[in-house]
């Protein structure tokens, strides 16, 4: 009975959910509840999946059939790669926490910083494989190169303008997390103001989870309070359901039997 765990950070809550529930292979997708999973239940509960179910804390989880398709989700705070510690400490701290009940985990996150340069060193301690997200023969930079189509059209589009702001629809929903401290956020505005006084342009990368309309509307505040200019260019989701499709053949073939998903 194969179980898929996913750690990911906010920023690609819409795009993970669309990918599961469009996933007919899946017979039961679980999201444990916590400060930073509202999104992606919100957006799965929108869909009218019936397949959802909410838990408190990761013991509950139960997967659904003993010879169908699991996917177990844990939500990661946004912003953790300003602080490159932080990040490897929560990443390694959730997987870990879900190790145990699945057979692999796909991580929704890039190299962020190189935080996750290395990751058999960061999970040497984990007992199930660790996937990440992959750009041909290395892992993806970071969401933004993963939603891109990797590091060639990434660096294309820096050359274009060295001042660009990637707005994948993650970012356009949580810029003022990210920003501002008043919000949860790292800066004041004032220092916001001063980090991005060099940036000239945003750059929409519509994923096909969020209409182009809705993102020009919810970037607007942004660029008129940064002084930026609107530009577009269409993302992608190809890289991330290809590392999915990856994991779903390894679980498949090497799926535990469900005894044995709950270690002692």
């Amino acid at each position: 009975m194969p179980v898929i765990g996913i750690v990911t950070c906010q920023i690609l809550e819409l795009e993970i959910a669309h990918m599961l529930s469009h996933d007919e292979q899946i017979d039961g997708i679980t999201v444990l509840h916590g400060d930073y999973s509202g999104g992606l239940i919100e957006s799965l509960r929108s869909q009218d999946d019936p397949r959802l179910r909410v838990i408190g804390w990761i013991p509950e989880f139960e997967p659904s059939s003993p010879d169908r398709l699991d996917v177990l989700v844990e939500v990661v705070k946004l912003g953790l790669h300003i602080v490159i510690k932080d990040l490897k400490e929560g990443v390694t701290s959730a997987v870990r926490e879900i190790s145990p009940y699945v057979d692999a985990v796909m991580l929704g996150y890039g190299l962020c910083g190189n935080a996750m340069e290395k990751p058999e060193e960061l999970f040497e301690s984990v007992d199930v494989p660790v996937f990440m997200v992959m750009d041909e023969d290395h892992i993806v930079d970071d969401c933004i190169g993963m939603l891109i189509g990797g590091r060639e059209n990434y660096y294309e589009e820096q050359c274009k303008v060295a001042g660009t702001m990637f707005m994948t629809p993650g970012f356009v929903r949580h810029w003022k997390d990210l920003l501002h401290k008043s919000l949860g956020g790292m800066y004041d505005l004032e220092m916001s103001k001063r980090m991005l006084k060099d940036y000239e342009r945003s750059l929409l990368m519509p994923t096909g989870v969020m209409s182009l309309e809705t993102m020009e509307e919810q970037i607007q505040e942004f660029n008129e309070l940064y002084g930026l200019r609107t530009e577009f260019r269409e993302g992608t989701v190809d890289l991330l359901h290809k590392t999915f499709e990856r994991v779903k053949r390894f679980v498949i073939q090497h799926g535990k039997p469900i005894h044995q998903h709950v270690k002692a």
